[in-house]
């Protein structure tokens, strides 16, 4: 990637992680969304970009900064994926909501969901700042540091 496209990526991952969060937030008033992010860290579009090798984001941003973000990424997932239980997983809904075609979160889990939305809004900010960070960083090297 050049130092234009990389530049471009971490933009769009801060843009996507924003989208995702307003995802969520729309999930917690009653609205359905289609397409979720999915829970694993490596099949979101963020992911497969920070986990390229052919990219070479480690050797970019260097290794304190890519490690930073590696690790708020993987927090984000993991607390990102009990949201994702509660809305999107189908062996959670009981027979009889099936039947009925319910898709109506009880409200115990409805008030799991909200406070991990809280904790989730927490992690995505320390993930936007590193971001910030490393889109300074890469806007600030030379162009010779990319491939």
């Amino acid at each position: 990637m050049n130092k234009e496209q990389t530049i471009e990526s971490i933009d769009n991952a801060r843009k996507a992680h924003i989208a995702q969060m307003e995802k969520i937030e729309a999930l917690l008033r009653g609205k359905k969304v289609e397409n979720p992010t999915s829970p694993e860290k490596t099949k979101c579009q963020f992911g497969k970009w920070l986990y390229d090798e052919d990219n070479h984001v480690k050797d970019i941003l260097g290794s304190q900064f890519y490690s930073n973000i590696e690790i708020l990424h993987a927090r984000w997932h993991e607390e990102y994926s009990r949201i994702f239980n509660i809305f999107f997983k189908e062996e959670k809904k009981s027979f009889l909501s099936k039947l009925l075609a319910s898709s109506k979160i009880d409200e115990m889990e409805m008030d799991k969901a909200r406070l991990y939305h809280s904790e989730l809004k927490v992690t995505t900010e320390e993930l936007l700042k590193a971001l910030g960070s490393s889109y300074r960083r890469a806007s600030a090297l030379s162009e010779s540091k990319f491939r």
